[in-house]
């Protein structure tokens, strides 16, 4: 379905918004969130998913470039020292959890590469080209996008890379 919530009764994002404005399609999925485990492993579990077609959007701090964020599968953890020379730096890491949500705009369990407060270069794991459909969070806790990786890569900008 274009562009389309597929159960009318959920309430869109602003991601949502975004996508519909620049006509990519998508689905917009709700899951029972537990406060205790935000794991992206968690959330493939409740959409009944492969885990790695559930990936995680994680942001970074380069010794160079400063913020850049990567988008890896839920099971995986990004490797820093592929993240860092992805991104032109030497060296990275997460940036703490209390500079998420005034740097981005999303808390932790509902970060999503599009729709950030301001664009950071990004980057996306290849593993992604491995599935028709791939998944994100949709902004906040409790939803996810499901759409093809290419239309993610085109719209945030991402740049294709090994980063786990």
């Amino acid at each position: 379905m274009r562009g389309h919530c597929m159960a009318q009764k959920i309430q869109k994002t602003n991601v949502c918004r975004l996508l519909d404005a620049a006509g990519i399609a998508y689905e917009l999925i709700e899951y029972a969130v537990d406060e205790s485990d935000l794991s992206a492993t968690h959330v493939a579990e409740q959409l009944g998913e492969d885990v790695d077609a559930v990936f995680k959007t994680i942001v970074l701090e380069g010794d160079k470039t400063k913020h850049f964020v990567c988008v890896v599968p839920g099971a995986c953890e990004v490797d820093l020292k592929k993240a860092a020379r992805a991104s032109g730096n030497k060296s990275c890491k997460p940036i703490p959890q209390k500079e998420l949500l005034p740097l981005t705009g999303y808390i932790r369990g509902g970060c999503c590469p599009i729709g950030m407060r301001r664009p950071f270069p990004s980057y996306i794991d290849e593993t992604c080209l491995l599935h028709e459909k791939i998944y994100v969070s949709a902004g906040q806790r409790g939803m996810q996008l499901r759409l093809t990786p290419q239309d993610l890569i085109n719209y945030v900008p991402l740049e294709v890379n090994d980063l786990i």
